[in-house]
């Protein structure tokens, strides 16, 4: 069973950066697409950012040029880098993990939560303004 282990939350000043980061343990990581998600208070959780199996990447326009998403196999992790950050971006942030898929994804893929079989726990960031 996939286990999932966000890190790299915190507070921070709007146009400040953080990177989060998520551990992956289990056997399954390479043969998989992942994904970050977000929820902020009264809202529903949406997608942020996703990667699949080639390397390929998908963002909403929302973040678009401030959020960057890597992996590394190897180590099995999934990277989130968030640059220029708006108070807009405070919410829990999720790492998820597809099925086993197709070595290239689509964005409706990718963006679509029912495609994730594992989840973090979450990690609370917060901007300041």
């Amino acid at each position: 069973q996939v286990q999932l282990v966000e890190s790299g939350g915190g507070l921070v000043q709007a146009g400040g950066s953080l990177r989060l980061s998520c551990a992956a343990s289990g056997r399954t990581f390479s043969d998989a697409a992942m994904g970050w998600f977000r929820q902020a208070p009264g809202k529903e959780r949406e997608f942020v950012a996703g990667i699949d199996r080639s390397g390929g990447t998908f963002y909403p326009d929302s973040v678009k040029g401030r959020f960057t998403i890597s992996r590394d196999n190897a180590k099995k992790t999934v990277s989130l880098q968030m640059d220029s950050l708006k108070p807009d971006d405070t919410a829990v942030y999720y790492c998820a993990k597809t099925r086993r898929t197709a070595f290239f994804a689509s964005l409706s893929y990718l963006s679509d939560q029912k495609s994730y079989e594992a989840w973090g726990q979450g990690t609370q960031v917060s901007v300041s303004s």
